[in-house]
């Protein structure tokens, strides 16, 4: 579909790209990674015909056509939502009109012989044809349902353009991108403005697109679910992997470990071949065979490899003081910006030592509530209070909007620090990788991922113990992703942290807030249990909704045959008591059908295996307890001192946590009965 031959790309003189060659092919899903400077942005500029290459080519064949998503673009503000969007459709209202016309024309001609009247005829065939190929009758609902999918309301079909923030402007964007159906999408960074249910709308969006895929992203989970190739930009070459991220870096280890020892291998030679070359150099009788290993140094091909970056983001949060119990207390607290609820109701409490994720779509209120908490704003009605002797450390969104551009790296931190800390601010600054010249550097030059370390790093002034991060990995790429989040696995305060991404809250929270539809519901567990329960939630909500539409139908008119496989539970195959047929749910298609049973399936197989674990887990403390018994009931049998108390220790921690994997058994078997529920409703 798309060759990219010999590509080389210079600056100055500087080779980005040398000799890179690759294919791209119908229906691949490729990620494009590499280090931040590597050059992947100006490759998708370079496919998309924007950046022209110094040397080399980037052919396709007629027939493709690319769609592509920059990191920043600029937006239209001059008709509404829905007007806008509909603008993909482009083609389709040109046909549309087209038609229309030819319909006309063709109405009122009697020159039914004539050859203007036999291609006007044909013409209008042609247009048929085209605009049925493009979707033109499925217009209206394809429009819907991704705007409804990428988070918009259908409120906010009719609102103007220019009244939404920048990152919904980028999901207009993204719609108009998606119902335009390109052979090729290109996408840097989509998933930087979309919260976590737009997030897997668009996965599943991708996973099922006929065309083919290629996109960067630092949202490794978002890479693993969409991409089933990887290809890296390192030293400006291209290096092929068939495979997802996460196995690609498996893989990229793997290969520098075997270019290493050919590099350290080659450098041992050069280097002997060199101490030969300068100590036989002035010798006649060795001239022949010094100019023999000068040519041999001058034919080898040197092994480059790339320079690791083994600087560690040392982030180490000062110990958190001890704080009440009761860390952040809300009670029926709600907010409302003049005739905007946002949210009412919210009644929960977090503890010293919680970690919490705040999630749910843009604009539902989880950076609104995040404000409550710090004192930045008051509820509208009820209560949001702070507990006794805790001190707020707070990550804002635009953090890097709220410092000083004029100011240098370090005079960002020097301004704030007070006390013993201000000897320690570049060692502080070391850590988030600012070294040498780098902290003379003023805020304005800096890039986003370094904003938002030096952001990070201001945390670190004082001991909170309570953090209140919002989004803090936009701009962050992995590998600092990953050691922030082993930092605050660490932490002993309490976190507060809005985020969608799934990877960085996977393993660090243990309770999920949703904002949703005005309201805040607690979810226990870690965020992809949430997600499963939230699926669940919404293939019942469908089911809900669709007997609501059954039995409306049924009272305005005839009744339609049931669909099968989709009955309410309780009520296949029964009649009513005067005799009339049940009322049947409007039909789904059976690609709908099937997915929403594929997905019911797979949820019921891991329930059934979460309860099979927590069972033979269950089994195995109990079998440990009982030998503890026998020991203890008979030490001196046993060989066993009881003085010191270990044993009692290790017995208690034991019984603690037969308590805990009980207590989660039970949860667990909830949880297998709603999914047994949700797959009976297929039956």
């Amino acid at each position: 579909m798309i060759s990219v031959d010999n590509l080389t790309v210079s600056f100055g003189g500087w080779d980005l790209f040398k000799d890179i060659s690759f294919l791209i092919n119908p229906k691949d899903r490729i990620g494009l990674v590499g280090k931040n400077g590597a050059g992947k942005s100006t490759m998708l500029k370079v496919l998309t015909g924007e950046q022209p290459p110094s040397s080399g080519g980037v052919s396709r064949n007629g027939d493709c056509t690319i769609g592509y998503l920059p990191q920043q673009m600029k937006v239209a503000d001059t008709t509404t939502l829905y007007a806008e969007t509909e603008a993909a459709f482009g083609e389709v209202i040109d046909l549309e009109k087209e038609i229309a016309h030819l319909t006309e024309q063709i109405t009122v001609r009697t020159d039914y012989e004539s050859k203007e009247y036999e291609t006007l005829l044909h013409r209008l065939n042609d247009c048929n044809d085209r605009f049925q190929i493009l979707g033109g009758l499925n217009r209206e609902a394809e429009i819907e349902k991704t705007l409804l999918g990428l988070g918009f309301k259908r409120s906010d079909f009719t609102r103007a353009t220019s009244e939404f923030s920048g990152g919904w402007r980028m999901r207009i964007e993204l719609a108009k991108l998606l119902l335009r159906r390109p052979s090729l999408f290109l996408l840097d960074e989509p998933t930087n403005h979309l919260d976590i249910e737009s997030i897997e709308w668009l996965e599943s969006y991708l996973k099922e697109y006929n065309g083919a895929v290629v996109l960067i992203s630092h949202d490794r989970a978002f890479l693993d679910n969409v991409t089933t190739r990887t290809i890296e930009i390192s030293l400006g070459k291209a290096t092929d992997y068939k495979v997802p991220y996460s196995r690609y870096v498996e893989l990229r280890n793997e290969r520098r470990q075997q270019q290493m020892a050919a590099y350290l291998n080659q450098q041992k030679m050069i280097e002997q071949t060199e101490d030969f070359i300068e100590r036989f150099r002035y010798k006649p009788t060795k001239s022949n065979q010094v100019q023999s290993r000068i040519k041999q140094l001058e034919k080898i091909e040197r092994i480059e490899i790339e320079e690791e970056d083994l600087a560690t983001l040392n982030i180490k949060f000062p110990p958190a003081p001890r704080s009440g119990q009761v860390v952040v207390e809300a009670k029926e607290a709600g907010k409302s910006f003049g005739e905007k609820h946002v949210f009412s109701d919210a009644t929960f409490t977090i503890e010293r030592g919680e970690k919490v994720a705040l999630v749910g779509r843009n604009g539902e209120g989880k950076t609104t509530f995040a404000r409550l908490v710090i004192g930045e704003s008051e509820p509208s009605r009820g209560v949001v209070r702070v507990g006794h002797n805790v001190h707020i450390g707070y990550y804002a969104q635009n953090q890097d909007d709220l410092m000083n551009g004029d100011f240098t790296v370090f005079d960002t931190l020097d301004r704030v620090a007070v006390g013993d800390v201000r000897t320690k601010l570049r060692d502080i600054l070391g850590a988030f990788l600012f070294r040498g010249e780098d902290i003379d550097k003023k805020v304005k030059v800096l890039s986003g991922g370094e904003r938002a370390r030096l952001a990070m790093a201001r945390l670190m002034l004082e001991p909170y113990n309570l953090l209140v991060l919002d989004e803090p990995t936009n701009h962050m790429d992995m590998r600092s992703k990953d050691i922030l989040k082993n930092a605050l696995q660490k932490y002993n305060g309490t976190v507060i942290v809005v985020s969608h991404d799934r990877e960085f809250l996977d393993g660090l929270v243990d309770k999920v807030y949703e904002f949703r539809d005005g309201r805040v519901k607690e979810h226990l567990g870690g965020i992809y249990d949430f997600l499963r329960d939230r699926q669940l939630e919404s293939m019942r909500e469908l089911d809900r909704a669709n007997s609501s539409a059954a039995v409306a139908a049924q009272s305005s008119g005839p009744g339609t045959n049931p669909v099968p496989g989709n009955r309410s539970k309780g009520t296949a195959g029964k009649s009513p008591a005067n005799g009339a047929t049940s009322p049947a749910k409007p039909a789904l298609s059976g690609k709908e059908l099937y997915t929403l049973k594929r997905e019911a399936d797979k949820q019921l197989r891991k329930a059934e295996r979460d309860v099979e674990q927590a069972e033979e887990q269950i089994m195995a403390l109990e079998k440990q307890i009982a030998g503890m018994d026998k020991q203890m009931a008979d030490p001196a049998a046993h060989g066993i001192d009881l003085s010191d108390g270990t044993l009692y220790a290790q017995y208690n921690e034991l019984k603690d946590q037969l308590s805990k994997l009980t207590y989660r058994w039970e949860e667990l078997n909830i949880e297998l009965e709603n999914a047994q529920e949700a797959v009976a409703e297929f039956q």
